[in-house]
């Protein structure tokens, strides 16, 4: 057992490190930037640079050259070492790291001298008898809060848990008690409500490990928490906030920004299993599934292809392989699925069985996880259907392969995304069998969790090649940190019940705090009996506004749920996707933020408004980005519902304009047909008036919803489907609102060379106070209307709503730089 208790020596390193040597450790730090550090501890002084992971690095690294533009060189910050007696120090802009000699342990302070981080004084830093690896940091029980940790069950805030970094294959889990789910993500946001300052902690070690989070309890010690993992270095990046946001943009700089996806990955993505089950003709099934919902005036624009296309004579899944009983002409199914503007994203996984047609091929090629004595035998295991190998993507030539089989098998026959399912590598029970780590081999232990990560840039760098100029899209069920810079995400075959509509928006929360901003849950449940009607339509209700937004079944009672499932409600499901496709604009706006800057899609409340300790643990109410809160129904036969409002703002009710104090408490009368949704009072919402589908990621008519008080928003729009977007070939509209005395000032200024489609737009400015005296569009006064109705037969002037007290604007967009004011100075009617 090794536990440093004393530091040595240390150097300053020709790229800006600081080495230090302890009694029974070796250390790295760097100061990456002026708010990330990392300190690497090593308990065999191999400091080796070879990671899948990062983006930004100040270091040369094997897979430099793998990751190419991915990756983001910069130098580190030289330090300025202070050498006291009983300590060394060194600052950043806006840290300062202090390490205590004797005993050996590291503390961070911020500008304001508040400690934000502190190893546990009397143990931080332990390798055990058996070659884990622990670091322990203390805690506030009382005041600290914990967020992320990747895909997580339960409550939002994860104090008093104990989790898991192991990825699992866990059908039909328990959604507030399971652990673990489908993604290892070995990071965390600790945010303490005095200070109100966030840091993140990541982990950047690739063993299963597990977090503590005040559960463990010594009264030798301090309270703390600890990370342990089963191999590698303790490898932690410490990214100072103080917000939320900061953190997250942080850590995503270090492992990667979510993919900008096509706009179709946004849109209603129909799917289950139980077409492809039926024993032929699956095709027309799918294919009469899209021209329903087309008949029910319900919007789909792609549809998710079960692995049920694979499936032999023996009913065993047989991957790159077709079931022509099922699909006779794959080719002319998927143009098919084009023409009506659906295109189909089909399930792949990563094992192969042994009764694949191509087994021995693929293992003549060498492209298995091989066993642990012979690094030439594949290994083989449990597999869906019996025993079968999976894939070594940390193998190049694997890699190379699998792309082509890719290609192969589905892009030459019309196939534009693909569905990673499958990809945790759980069921392989010998953790030393061989993986090729790109030449320098390593045991499966390692390299587990980073496999689905590797899948999906594999799948990535296929359709790249095969269609250069169009924007890849898959969808990741397992995956490592960094798997958002691949694909979009979900968060497995959950259960059927109130419990997971409930406890997943928690789950997809904590994902969206673990820089996956894309990300959502099967809606409806996909295992279990069929969801009753009024459960069905609270989690249409509440997945309109998940990223990823899916139906999506494999029902245990010999059923499908399908948007028209109980006709008496169909209405309902309509209202609530056509409500999904009205505000695209802001959600394909939100992507694009997402792409650019980490930021989640779906907030919880503690990141827009870490001020308001009342919302610290809130994990069912949420915004979406930063104008709209959502306080969706998750309980059954509710009839009321109460709703918290978070202070520092005002809010409107979504459809009626209702003005609500922020800091309060509202009770608010529901139906079945009610969706909470609270406008923000600094808010620019845009939503789209256009028939509800996903052509591109540009819309016609354009509705912008405005809150009154200062605030801005990147309105965002391209082709929706190339990459012409890489070549400036996007429009970015930066929409500000300035009140200026009792004026009110709408600027948009444009940056891209992509001339939109838009044309019309609609403004509904919130000012419930009084009207407009005037409004001018770049200093031309355009025409006030008294009347409603004949307000709704031009096309250019203003209205005022006294019983909404909106000030609503018709105008075509502008494709230029322009300006509206809206002036409430007072009309002086009668002269005095």
């Amino acid at each position: 057992m090794k536990l440093p208790k004393q530091l040595i020596t240390h150097t300053v390193n020709r790229d800006n490190s600081i080495t230090l040597e302890c009694d029974a450790c070796y250390v790295k730090i760097y100061l990456l930037t002026n708010d990330i550090i990392r300190i690497r501890t090593a308990f065999n002084n191999d400091f080796s640079e070879e990671s899948y992971v990062l983006t930004t690095v100040a270091w040369e690294d094997r897979f430099d050259s793998l990751l190419g533009n991915e990756r983001q060189k910069i130098t580190a910050i030289t330090p300025q070492i202070t050498d006291c007696e009983d300590s060394l120090y060194f600052k950043t802009d806006s840290l300062k790291i202090i390490i205590n000699k004797s005993p050996y342990y590291i503390q961070i302070f911020n500008n304001q001298e508040q400690l934000i981080y502190s190893d546990l004084k009397s143990k931080p830093y332990v390798e055990d008898q058996l070659g884990r690896i622990y670091h322990y940091t203390e805690i506030d029980i009382e005041k600290d809060y914990f967020y992320g940790f990747g895909e997580k069950t339960g409550s939002l805030n994860k104090l008093r848990r104990r989790l898991v970094q192991n990825a699992k294959d866990t059908l039909g889990y328990d959604p507030e008690n399971s652990d673990p789910l489908y993604k290892h993500i070995p990071f965390y946001i600790k945010l303490n409500a005095v200070t109100k300052h966030a840091i993140g902690l990541f982990y950047h070690n690739t063993y299963e490990a597990v977090f503590d989070i005040g559960v463990d309890h010594s009264n030798y010690h301090h309270r703390y928490s600890y990370y342990s993992a089963d191999g590698g270095d303790l490898d932690l990046f410490v990214i100072n906030g103080p917000s939320l946001a900061k953190v997250i943009e942080g850590y995503t700089s270090l492992t990667g920004k979510s993919a900008m996806l096509p706009a179709y990955a946004l849109g209603y993505l129909g799917s289950t299993m139980y077409y492809v089950e039926l024993p032929k003709d699956c095709d027309q099934e799918i294919i009469s599934f899209v021209e329903k919902c087309r008949n029910e005036d319900i919007p789909i624009d792609n549809f998710h292809l079960s692995s049920g296309y694979t499936v032999d004579s023996q009913n065993k899944r047989q991957l790159f392989t077709w079931n022509n009983q099922k699909f006779p002409e794959p080719s002319k199914y998927f143009a098919s699925m084009h023409k009506l503007g659906v295109p189909v994203t089909p399930n792949i996984k990563p094992g192969v069985l042994t009764s694949n047609p191509n087994y021995q091929t693929m293992a003549d090629q060498r492209i298995f996880i091989t066993t642990a004595t012979d690094h030439a035998t594949p290994y083989v295991d449990y597999w869906w259907g019996g025993m079968g190998s999976f894939v070594d993507f940390t193998k190049k030539s694997s890699r190379d392969k699998w792309q082509q089989y890719v290609t192969d098998s589905l892009l030459k026959h019309g196939v534009t995304s693909l569905w990673n399912d499958n990809c945790e590598y759980d069921s392989l029970a010998d953790k030393d069998a061989y993986c090729d780590f790109d030449g320098k081999g390593a045991k499966l232990a390692k390299l587990k969790s980073i496999q689905p990560n590797l899948m999906a840039y594999a799948g990535r760098q296929a359709m790249l090649k095969y269609n250069p100029n169009l924007r890849p899209y898959s969808v990741n069920r397992g995956g490592f940190a960094g798997i958002q810079r691949y694909s979009q995400t979900w968060a497995g075959d959950n259960y059927t019940s109130w419990q997971s509509l409930k406890f997943n928006i928690a789950t997809i929360l904590g994902m969206g705090l673990s820089g996956v901003a894309n990300n959502g849950c099967d809606i409806g449940g996909f295992w279990g009996p069929h969801p009753d009607p009024e459960l069905f339509v609270r989690w249409v209700q509440n997945g309109i506004f998940q990223p990823r937004f899916s139906i999506h079944s494999c029902n245990t009672d010999n059923t499908v749920t399908e948007p028209w499932m109980y006709g008496e409600h169909t209405q309902q499901i309509r209202d609530a996707i056509k409500l999904r496709y009205r505000l695209m604009p802001y959600f394909y706006s939100l992507m694009r933020e997402a792409h650019l800057f980490g930021t989640p899609i779906m907030r919880p409340l503690v990141y827009e408004f870490q001020n308001d300790l009342n919302i610290y643990n809130e994990g069912v109410d949420f915004m979406l980005g930063s104008s709209l809160f959502i306080a969706n129904i998750v309980e059954p036969k509710a009839t009321s519902r109460e709703v918290y409002l978070p202070n520092s703002a005002s809010w409107y009710d979504f459809n009626s304009y209702q003005k609500y104090p922020g800091g309060t408490k509202i009770n608010l009368a529901v139906t079945l047909d009610s969706i909470p949704m609270f406008i923000r009072d600094n808010s620019i919402i845009a939503l789209s008036n256009d028939e509800a589908k996903l052509n591109d990621g540009q819309f016609q008519h354009l509705e912008l919803i405005i809150g009154g008080k200062d605030g801005e928003f990147n309105l965002y729009q391209d082709d929706g489907l190339t990459n012409d977007y890489l070549k400036g070939s996007y429009r970015n509209t930066l929409i500000r609102v300035n009140r200026i005395g009792e004026q009110t000032k709408i600027s948009f200024k444009h940056e891209g060379n992509f001339i939109p489609h838009t044309n019309i737009m609609e403004l509904k400015l919130i000012n419930q106070d009084k009207g407009p005296f005037f409004v001018t569009i770049d200093g031309r006064k355009i025409k006030q209307f008294l009347h409603r109705d004949k307000f709704n037969e031009i096309s250019e002037g203003w209205y005022y709503s006294t019983s909404k007290g909106i000030v609503e604007i018709k105008t075509t967009f502008p494709n230029k730089d322009s300006e509206i004011i809206v002036s409430f100075a007072h009309f002086d009617l009668i002269g005095m």
